[in-house]
């Protein structure tokens, strides 16, 4: 089995930012990567607020394809649960604060945050998005602490240098970057590198 070949976990909180997690789905199947989802139930109700569609209808779309798997928050069963079950790695989109807080002190009563825990143990990717601002104190430490123990974290910032026309150029640049953090892909495509302009 390939890197390529073993599944991508896609875990998704209740912070705002239900787009990034719908692209990021959506780029990995489109590549014929397996990809396996699980949103807590702060996510299912960010993600009809944000998108103005319920998270079990898109869930359902997404289950039609054959690379595609998800399982409930609180089935801690499921094989995402053990270090066994081997994975690329594993990305949270959006990471509210209280996952980031559980994720950095080893707290994983769900799905969601056991799966990263198993990451976590296992050296395998973490890539985590984290959607807060301001950002006080404990938000920072626990996001350093977990920089420390190898998790990446990536802030959706936009790229103003490309002069994104809407919502939709930053949700595309910031999935290229979780894609490449992931190691999905090589680099940004080419229209969302920035390129240096001669004098």
């Amino acid at each position: 089995m390939t890197i390529l070949q073993r599944p991508i976990i896609v875990g998704i909180s209740g912070a705002s930012g239900a787009a990034l997690a719908r692209r990021t789905v959506d780029e990995l199947l489109r590549r014929e990567i397996p990809t396996i989802a699980v949103c807590s139930n702060g996510g299912k109700l960010v993600w009809q607020d944000e998108l103005g569609v319920s998270f079990n209808d898109t869930l359902a779309e997404w289950r039609e394809h054959p690379q595609f798997t998800a399982y409930p928050i609180n089935d801690l069963r499921a094989p995402i649960a053990s270090g066994t079950f081997v994975t690329s790695g594993m990305v949270v989109v959006p990471c509210s604060m209280n996952s980031v807080a559980s994720i950095a002190h080893g707290l994983s009563n769900n799905l969601l945050l056991r799966a990263a825990d198993v990451c976590l143990k296992e050296n395998r990717r973490l890539v985590l998005v984290p959607r807060e601002t301001p950002l006080h104190s404990i938000h920072l430490e626990n996001m350093l602490t977990l920089s420390r123990i190898g998790a990446t974290i990536l802030p959706p910032e936009p790229a103003f240098y490309l002069h994104p026309q809407g919502i939709d150029d930053i949700v595309r640049f910031v999935v290229g970057r979780v894609l490449v953090a992931m190691g999905v892909a090589d680099e940004l495509p080419i229209d969302l590198q920035y390129v240096a302009k001669a004098d």
